[in-house]
């Protein structure tokens, strides 16, 4: 009776001497990794939103105005529709920070000989500044040194014709503009006592399409250095109607300037899903966009409302897209949504935001910025911040670049991140201010078009196809930073040009 029940002992230990090894090779396998939610983005939903966010409800979003604070609670209504929890202020979605707007107050007035110029619709002076006087006005050419050599402009108002192209590289449009500090510095060094830049055939085209800038003034954060008013002597820039008139001799040029500083309000919108791992929850991946843009101007072929549909309600639409994939499947990581305000009154969301995240600065571990991703031709688009000096960490790229590869297999243009691109292109969006503080940030776009900062950027010219495979490529290099364990390195000794 023994035998048996020993027999059956020894096959028992046995039997548990074999499962021991398997059960404990078992609990050292890694969990499964998280299938990403891809599938949740949606052609139909990116159309929905940005035709809604580039209407003409919202009147062009124009920073620091009642148009983008709508607008802003639109999005923070969205999002609230899409679980994502609010990462601003107290609880909410909002992060409010103040514009100091610096400009020319509308009793300023300008006359050259007979004249009255109506500023900011005859003419534009280029930058605020306190102005009382009057002057001979006497007319050089195009400044050269030649010209220069025969007219004594010390005491004088000096009439010049903008003329000539860039030969260092840089795009028409920043020749110009250098202008208006480069040559007119040089004749204030001379003695001008004011400077007044007549468009020619080829300006005017970038007078008709860009000097509406000027009539609002200088922004920047409140104590910024660009606050300050200092007197300097006016620069004047007018359309090419007025060469037959501004080249008479014996006109006077008389001004009385006045400057008028004041504050207002502008908002970020932040959101938030928790990652799932107990220790890298701590750690963010952002995604950044903007939510304004020029608002309502002067017409342009009977149209004064700059929706900004590429610009940039595409990246509106692609970051609520992004949001609803992480809520249907959390990264590791936590994800990070900020809609930046007041974009185009120079990065000031962006650089509010960077300096005082509602996060810690030191757990944002990499930055994704939409700029514009709507246009162009559908299998080409670039990331700005993938090649030097550009790219503070290589090990980002290489996973924005292995996303497009798994993804949508774009053709990548690489010629708008060098430096010695005409547009400067990498500096002029919200990814910057964060790179400069040496977190890894890179930027999503398919570049420039004809309807660039006119009321013909709206949402009929969308390639939405193109759109939503944007957001799905970069919504694929988020999951990856979400999911992988250690964080993007960044790039040792990384060094912008300016």
């Amino acid at each position: 009776m023994k035998k048996p029940f020993r027999a059956a002992a020894h096959l028992l230990l046995a039997g548990l001497s074999i499962a021991a090894p398997l059960t404990a090779s078992a609990q050292k396998k890694p969990a499964p990794k998280p299938t990403n939610a891809e599938s949740a983005i949606r052609e139909s939903d990116i159309k929905r939103d940005l035709f809604a966010l580039a209407d003409d409800h919202f009147r062009g979003r124009e920073g620091g105005t009642l148009d983008e604070l709508k607008a802003s609670v639109w999005l923070a209504d969205q999002i609230r529709a899409t679980g994502m929890l609010p990462a601003g202020d107290d609880g909410t979605y909002f992060q409010w920070f103040n514009l100091q707007r610096t400009r020319l107050s509308k009793s300023s007035t300008l006359r050259i000989g007979t004249h009255e110029i109506k500023l900011n619709e005859d003419g534009v002076v280029t930058a605020p500044t306190n102005a009382t006087l009057m002057a001979p006005l006497v007319y050089v050419g195009t400044g050269s040194a030649a010209e220069l050599a025969k007219v004594d402009v010390k005491g004088k108002a000096v009439a010049v014709q903008i003329a000539g192209t860039p030969t260092d590289g840089i795009s028409y449009r920043r020749y110009v503009f250098g202008k208006f500090s480069g040559q007119a510095g040089e004749l204030v060094k001379a003695g001008a006592v004011a400077v007044v830049f007549v468009s020619d055939a080829a300006s005017q085209a970038l007078y008709d399409h860009w000097s509406h800038i000027y009539e609002r003034g200088r922004y920047s954060l409140p104590g910024a250095a660009s606050t300050k008013v200092v007197s300097t002597p006016p620069v004047v820039w007018l359309p090419a109607s007025a060469a037959s008139w501004v080249q008479q001799a014996g006109q006077q040029f008389s001004t009385e300037l006045k400057v008028e500083s004041f504050q207002y309000p502008s908002v970020n919108i932040v959101a938030k899903m928790p990652g799932t791992d107990a220790q890298l929850k701590k750690e963010y991946v952002l995604f950044s966009t903007h939510q304004d843009h020029d608002g309502v101007r002067a017409p342009v072929a009977g149209d004064s409302i700059y929706n900004g549909a590429d610009d940039n309600a595409t990246g509106c639409a692609a970051l609520l897209a992004i949001m609803r994939a992480f809520r249907q499947q959390p990264g590791r990581r936590s994800a990070l949504f900020v809609y930046q305000g007041s974009e185009e009154r120079g990065l000031i969301g962006s650089t509010y935001f960077s300096a005082h995240p509602t996060v810690p600065q030191s757990s944002i571990v990499a930055v994704l910025n939409a700029e514009m991703m709507g246009r162009n031709v559908a299998d080409s688009a670039a990331l700005l911040g993938s090649i030097p000096p550009h790219m503070n960490s290589s090990d980002l790229v290489k996973t924005a670049l292995a996303a497009n590869q798994a993804g949508p297999k774009f053709k990548l243009d690489t010629e708008w991140d060098k430096p010695t691109h005409p547009e400067g292109w990498y500096f002029r969006s919200d990814h910057l201010p964060y790179a400069r503080l040496g977190i890894p940030a890179i930027m999503y776009t398919s570049l420039l078009h004809v309807d660039y900062h006119t009321p013909r950027d709206d949402a009929r010219r969308i390639n939405y196809a193109k759109l939503t495979r944007m957001t799905q490529w970069m919504y694929l290099t988020g999951w990856a930073v979400a999911n992988r364990t250690a964080p993007p390195a960044r790039e040792p000794g990384f060094k912008l040009e300016r």
